[in-house]
């Protein structure tokens, strides 16, 4: 379950603690930044939580876009700010795990450049084929290319995340020959799937998800530990007996490397209560993600080792190496 992976209710007593004053620079914005471009799931959480926390800390937050290299220029900016707790940085998997694991260049070093603070919230991957393919669950899309090696293709938002470390994932867990083709972004990934040019693709739930429900394309899994709320009907990877292809998308919060621990655990606990507020997981269910927090600070960087751990057996598995744009 992502309960059970990827959060923690916090102790009342704890959330509570989110009312105090803020200590650091009381009359300054809280910045949260985000690296990605306005618009999508980075920026949509940021501005969700945004509200909520600054009204838990007693000051006004804004959100700030600094979108390129795949959340790498928001995260130096953020790993360089003053360690005041006035600058955070929301991001997710690829940024802070899949970035120094994948690329042979990185300007941050996630468990030395930020402070971990919390997840905020957990995305399953989907699988999903064009109707035409013969193959209604992921058994049968390994049977598929058994039987006709080097034949069967997958696409994803791009090389190098979470989508087709996910492919890999399986290919590896499964022991196929599944030849990934890379595209820039979801939506092109889309167009090719529901035009049958390319017949599986993986990625976050929400961009296929409409797609699903129209019967233009067959949902084959989702890859978190309970099956989706929005999609009741299609059964994870595990209950296919794939225990092991277990993907989120998770998006959390760090600080630069030396905010006080104590202002950490403000920004936790105000994190927290904002993630959890009855409009938030309201939102984020329409979205079909989880109100996923960390009981701590502590556990979210405990979280983040182990992430690194896990991927960097699938990274090394394939040899991806790439060099920053």
């Amino acid at each position: 379950m992502i309960a059970s992976r990827f959060h923690a209710l916090l102790w009342a007593a704890c959330i509570a603690m989110a009312g105090g004053a803020y200590a650091q620079d009381a009359g300054k914005p809280l910045r949260i930044i985000q690296g990605f471009a306005p618009g999508g799931g980075h920026d949509t959480v940021a501005r969700l939580l945004a509200p909520r926390t600054g009204s838990q800390l007693g000051v006004n937050a804004i959100v700030e876009a600094r979108p390129g290299a795949n959340g790498m220029i928001g995260a130096e900016v953020v790993a360089k700010s003053a360690p005041d707790g006035n600058t955070i940085f929301l991001s997710g998997v690829s940024t802070f795990v899949l970035n120094p694991l994948v690329y042979s260049k990185v300007a941050y070093d996630t468990l030395k450049d930020f402070a971990p603070i919390t997840l905020v919230a957990a995305l399953p991957q989907i699988i999903v084929a064009h109707p035409r393919l013969p193959a209604k669950s992921l058994n049968e899309v390994a049977q598929l290319a058994r039987r006709n090696p080097n034949q069967l293709s997958a696409g994803s938002p791009g090389v190098g995340g979470l989508s087709h470390l996910t492919l890999e994932l399986f290919k590896r867990i499964a022991k196929l020959d599944i030849e990934h083709v890379p595209y820039k972004g979801t939506g092109a990934a889309l167009v090719d799937v529901l035009g049958g040019y390319v017949p599986v693709i993986i990625g976050d739930l929400p961009g296929p998800l409409p797609h699903v429900k129209a019967g233009k394309l067959r949902a084959l899994a989702v890859t978190s530990g309970q099956r989706s709320s929005l999609l009741p009907d299609v059964p994870t990877a595990s209950e296919q007996g794939y225990r092991e292809l277990e993907s989120t998308n998770w998006y959390g919060v760090m600080a630069p490397s030396g905010v006080p621990p104590q202002t950490v655990t403000r920004i936790h606990a105000a994190l927290v209560a904002a993630a959890q507020a009855p409009e938030t997981r309201e939102r984020y269910a329409a979205l079909g993600m989880d109100p996923a927090v960390s009981a701590s600070p502590g556990a979210f960087t405990t979280f983040v080792r182990d992430e690194f751990t896990r991927w960097n057996k699938v990274v090394r598995s394939t040899g991806i190496k790439l060099e920053q744009q």
